[in-house]
């Protein structure tokens, strides 16, 4: 395994730039489709990604769970959920600018880095992107430097994940694609 590069602050951008093209690109009658994630819908995928950018800000100013509270459940999409990633997104990457990487976060698991917080929300970008794509019908195809880092990332800690409702059991796949391998690592079928 090689020793990732680049740190999962400095392609969370392009990582939100790469799913937030797939939100525009998202065609009308497309956002009650179903996507890889069984339960999710496009909209509900969306919503989840919104949801979790909308509470980056806060736990990067050092907020807990509980002074966030359940502001961000439900629906926070409204009528217009390309316009709701657009803020959400924004106000995400201005906090992440400001935060350093040994700041602490507090997650529902307990205090962790923001170093660590930036790889598990890279994750979410990178796989849900994916996600979106095959739910929308859009390109699929991810920014190779975010794949492997993912890749690099989650392959060490999904024996870790595995029972947990994180993700589903990882997939076989004879592919020699580094996002194949990604995708069937976090339990999709490339």
């Amino acid at each position: 395994m090689t020793m990732i590069q680049d740190s999962a602050r400095t392609l969370i951008p392009a990582a939100a730039r790469e799913f937030g093209a797939r939100v525009h690109g998202v065609p009308p009658d497309g956002w009650n489709a179903p996507t890889p994630c069984t339960e999710w819908s496009v909209r509900d995928l969306v919503n989840h990604l919104v949801g979790e950018h909308l509470w980056a800000p806060h736990l990067l100013r050092g907020e807990t769970i509980e002074q966030v509270g359940d502001r961000y459940d439900g629906d926070v999409l409204g009528e217009d959920p390309v316009a709701a990633w657009d803020a959400a997104i924004a106000a995400s990457l201005a906090a992440w600018k400001e935060a350093r990487d040994d700041d602490t976060v507090h997650l529902s698991f307990g205090d962790t880095s923001a170093q660590e917080y930036a790889e598990q929300m890279l994750t979410d970008l990178v796989v849900h992107a994916w996600d979106l794509a095959r739910g929308a019908g859009l390109d699929d195809r991810l920014d190779p430097r975010a794949v492997r880092h993912v890749w690099e990332y989650a392959s060490v800690r999904v024996p870790q994940w595995e029972g947990s409702s994180m993700l589903a059991p990882p997939v076989r796949t004879a592919s020699d694609d580094i996002q194949d391998q990604l995708i069937a690592l976090v339990g999709r079928r490339p």
